[in-house]
């Protein structure tokens, strides 16, 4: 019997899970917002309660101590000793890391080194692991990366048709994200499905803030819509995804505002997607009000959504030659059933189909009829277990 607890550090934040395992069980969770900002908020979440409090967290040093305290406090640890492993989401793993690795200085000096490739994220996940290495040395620490599950992709699938060089010296290649989720949806749907992995052809459809799609044949990633960086795919609720390259150059030609690669990545970013369209909002809900309503803005946003997300699927039938099954997951995957049968009902001639009175806000399963060719599935992902696991994995190895 041992607890492990799963840690995903952003910038200013600390979001994290405790299992006690091997039974999976979900013992307590809990966010610490606003890190290294005045009036900093830990929440921690266990037997149906919800606990906050707002202090001045300077650092993530600072944060993990409290989160401690707080197991400790509120009595759902009776000494640290009993959490024997921590795993850490790490964004970008580069070609460095095809699975999950023990935390060696080796391999921190590795993550942080690979800030750029995801310079929002790797240096606060390298923060957290600091972190915990100060202040529980001895336990089991794992780095778990969202892109380890999609190096499994070929060449002819990750290579960018640029000089090789670019690739050889510069790394430049698509790397995928949200592997923890895909790869935990993908193995879910099979047990629903009831049939082995590895004979099945899925599409996972990760739709959240941020949107990734992949194919997954036989259990492996083949192909996946987030490139070298998660801008790459479909449309986002703030970011562009796939646009002509050629924009870029265009407009630091004609708008002054563009001088830089700054300026450049926030407009793609931050400034786009649903948000850039709407004018109003990134959030599916305001979205989806404003289409009620009338409002051509809004309507345009969700229309160009569904668009880009059916395009994304239907080249991953062609990619596989085939599909069993389509998983939604993520935020607006698993809650937006308009957003699930609107992109459904324009691959239809593919085989796909919705049953309506399955697919209602909180379907978990199956929605499809029956009889339809490729079933459609709502399952909730969990990243968070997928690196519990992983810890585990490698306690024993």
């Amino acid at each position: 019997m041992s607890k492990t607890i799963a840690i995903n550090a952003g910038s200013s934040s600390l979001k994290w899970q405790l299992y006690q395992m091997p039974e999976e069980r979900v013992l307590a969770k809990g966010l610490i917002e606003r890190i290294g900002l005045k009036d900093s908020v830990s929440t921690v979440k266990f037997d149906d309660r919800s606990e906050s409090q707002t202090l001045d967290i300077k650092d993530h040093t600072q944060a993990v101590k409290i989160l401690l305290e707080d197991l400790s406090r509120f009595g759902i640890i009776t000494d640290f000793s009993e959490i024997t492993g921590v795993g850490h989401r790490v964004v970008a793993g580069g070609e460095y890391f095809k699975e999950s690795a023990l935390v060696t200085d080796e391999v921190l000096a590795q993550v942080e080194e690979l800030a750029l490739l995801a310079p929002l994220h790797n240096p606060a996940n390298a923060a957290g692991i600091r972190a915990f290495r100060e202040i529980l040395p001895d336990i089991t620490s794992v780095v778990v990366f969202d892109t380890a599950f999609h190096t499994s992709m070929p060449e002819v699938a990750y290579r960018y048709p640029l000089p090789k060089k670019y690739y050889e010296d510069f790394k430049i290649r698509k790397y995928g994200a949200h592997g923890t989720s895909h790869q935990y949806v993908a193995g879910e749907a099979a047990k629903v499905l009831g049939k082995p992995l590895e004979e099945l052809k899925l599409i996972t459809a990760h739709i959240g803030n941020g949107v990734s799609i992949t194919a997954v044949d036989g259990g492996r990633s083949v192909d996946t819509s987030m490139g070298f960086t998660p801008l790459a795919g479909p449309m986002m609720g703030t970011r562009t995804g796939d646009i002509d390259p050629a924009i870029i150059p265009y407009l630091m030609d004609r708008d002054e505002t563009f001088k830089d690669a700054a300026a450049i990545s926030n407009l793609l970013n931050r400034q786009s997607g649903l948000l850039g369209i709407s004018g109003q909002s990134s959030d599916m809900r305001d979205i989806l009000a404003g289409v009620e309503s009338g409002d051509h803005d809004s309507t345009l946003a969700y229309e160009m959504f569904i668009d880009r997300l059916r395009k994304y699927i239907g080249q991953y039938v062609a990619v596989m030659n085939g599909v069993d099954a389509l998983i939604f997951t993520a935020g607006i995957g698993e809650n937006a059933s308009d957003v699930r049968a609107s992109v459904v009902e324009g691959l239809t001639w593919l085989g796909f189909d919705i049953d309506p009175d399955k697919n209602v806000f909180g379907a978990e399963g199956i929605i499809s009829p029956e009889d339809s060719r490729v079933k459609v599935l709502v399952i909730p992902t969990d990243e968070e277990l997928v690196i519990a696991r992983d810890v585990e994995k490698l306690k024993q190895a």
